[in-house]
């Protein structure tokens, strides 16, 4: 699987070349579904408008509204109700999964209640667009700092699909918390290197190689005191 981990959405040219890249194809050739269920577990985000706006590509997080040749839903809480037979070869034939922002370890429960986290491994040539949430859940673990809804298990574990965490948001003027400092200080309790992205930032993922993609500013922390690594 190959991954565009972004913190909200195809917010320039730079990302939507990057996605082109990892598709393979122009977008109007390519297929996708929308997994919309992180939102349910944030209490900013919940149920209702939020949902419709990120399907319906009228959010301010381009991700549904990139002129796809074909969009579906796939919502994971249905999944356990209804056969594999139904959806597990819809998603095997689909060219990218944009998934949505929300809570990360709703979405994470949700990917293993509903067998996609099972899946995904066999998926290679697949695309996975995240955007927030969507994209800290394919990371080993997300810190304290970003727990919310919390899981039967505990922690703040995620999939662990890639070997970094994520920090999204940063420096964003309607989240007061996301500024470099409270980032540091995240950064320095979390086991894996960590990346803090802007909106205008993305990370392409392209077996196992790791590629900033970037029109604003990013830093990289390594584990322990010392960060290393920006980008503006």
């Amino acid at each position: 699987m190959r991954f565009l981990l972004t913190s909200a959405g195809i917010k320039n040219a730079s990302i939507r070349a990057a996605l082109v890249d990892l598709l393979g194809k122009p977008i109007a050739e390519s297929s996708a579904l929308c997994i919309p269920t992180a939102m349910y577990g944030h209490p900013m985000v919940g149920p209702g408008a939020g949902a419709w706006r990120f399907i319906t590509g009228r959010s301010a997080e381009p991700m549904c509204e990139l002129g796809w040749k074909s969009l579906g839903v796939l919502e994971l809480t249905a999944l356990p109700s209804i056969d594999e037979e139904r959806w597990v070869p819809l998603v095997r034939e689909t060219d990218v999964l944009l998934v949505a922002g929300g809570d990360a370890l709703y979405l994470c429960h949700w990917m293993r209640q509903s067998g996609l986290a099972d899946l995904l491994p066999l998926l290679r040539e697949t695309v996975w667009v995240g955007l927030s949430a969507g994209s800290m859940v394919t990371t080993p673990c997300i810190g304290e700092d970003f727990v919310g809804w919390k899981p039967p298990t505990g922690g703040d574990r995620t999939l662990g699909m890639v070997d970094f965490s994520i920090f999204p948001h940063l420096d964003n003027p309607d989240l007061p918390y996301n500024t470099l400092a409270h980032a540091e200080k995240w950064a320095a309790g979390m086991p894996v290197p960590a990346y803090a992205i802007d909106d205008q930032t993305a990370i392409k993922v392209t077996d196992g190689t790791v590629e900033v993609v970037s029109e604003g500013h990013w830093k990289l922390f390594t584990p322990g005191p010392e960060a290393s690594g920006s980008g503006s």
